[in-house]
């Protein structure tokens, strides 16, 4: 069987890691730019959604987003109807760099997908999003605290 997860893995942290480096003068390390990207493009969304969304733990969500917020990138506001609520907006500090993640994703995707037919962009595309839904099950299942069985 071909390692699929392991070149998955292998770009996602090269893609990772350049990122952190590039985004280090605009003081976004450790992949908050992900949150910012998810804050700007859905202003007013709540912390486990953004977590859900970049599937990652709350707890890991959280420095995130409290780094963001002390950094003057996002600024979290009560909801009108529920206190307990806190909605998260980017700041015009964050709407600022936002324009340079998109940019940097942009060059990132052109760059992995050089060479590629359209056809196999889409073919690329759905095969990676049914991969997602596959382990999207297990994540659910583990993050509630189940175990898998191998």
């Amino acid at each position: 069987m071909k390692e699929i997860l392991r070149e998955i893995g292998m770009i996602a942290r090269a893609l990772d890691s350049i990122s952190n480096i590039e985004f280090k003068e605009y003081e976004l390390t450790k992949g908050q730019y992900l949150y910012l990207v998810r804050i700007c493009e859905n202003p007013g969304i709540i912390q486990e959604k953004a977590a859900e969304m970049i599937k990652v733990d709350r707890t890991t969500a959280a420095r995130a987003i409290k780094k963001l917020e002390i950094n003057g990138f996002i600024e979290k506001k009560e909801d009108q109807h529920n206190k307990k609520i806190k909605k998260l907006f980017p700041t015009k500090k964050g709407e600022s760099v936002y324009p340079l993640i998109k940019r940097e994703n942009d060059y990132s995707n052109n760059v992995a997908l050089e060479g590629f037919t359209e056809g196999e962009i889409e073919t690329i595309f759905n095969m990676l999003q049914r991969v997602r839904k596959n382990i999207e099950k297990d994540w659910e299942h583990v993050k509630k605290g189940d175990k898998r069985n191998y």
